[in-house]
């Protein structure tokens, strides 16, 4: 998510000693810390609402489907008709060999 190479993070902790302080960075470091735990605990509490909300039938639907780049990518690219995810190489991917109705086939079948 943030590309936080070591000479990034080094810049970070010396800025933040120079706008903190020595002495009040110990305390900022704990806060952030606790606020952290704190946002967690929320999202970890939604997240067993949002279960509880759907109930039993829906124990095994991964919530993380409902990221909206996830969706896409999932349903754009076969994830969900069986082929392989993200990263995979391209001779791994199963690819459906069955060919398509043409559009003659499709209008027939319509007229009947």
């Amino acid at each position: 998510m943030f590309d936080l190479s070591l000479p990034k993070l080094l810049i970070l902790v010396v800025l933040a000693l120079i706008v903190f302080g020595p002495n009040e960075l110990p305390k900022m470091a704990t806060r952030a810390g606790k606020a952290l735990r704190e946002l967690r605990r929320l999202a970890d509490g939604a997240t067993a609402d949002v279960r509880a909300g759907l109930g039993p039938e829906f124990a095994d639907f991964d919530l993380g489907d409902l990221n909206p780049r996830r969706f896409a990518h999932k349903h754009l690219f076969g994830e969900a008709n069986g082929l392989a995810p993200h990263g995979a190489a391209a001779d791994e991917i199963a690819l459906d060999t069955a060919p398509l109705p043409s559009v003659k086939t499709v209008f027939d079948s319509e007229a009947t």
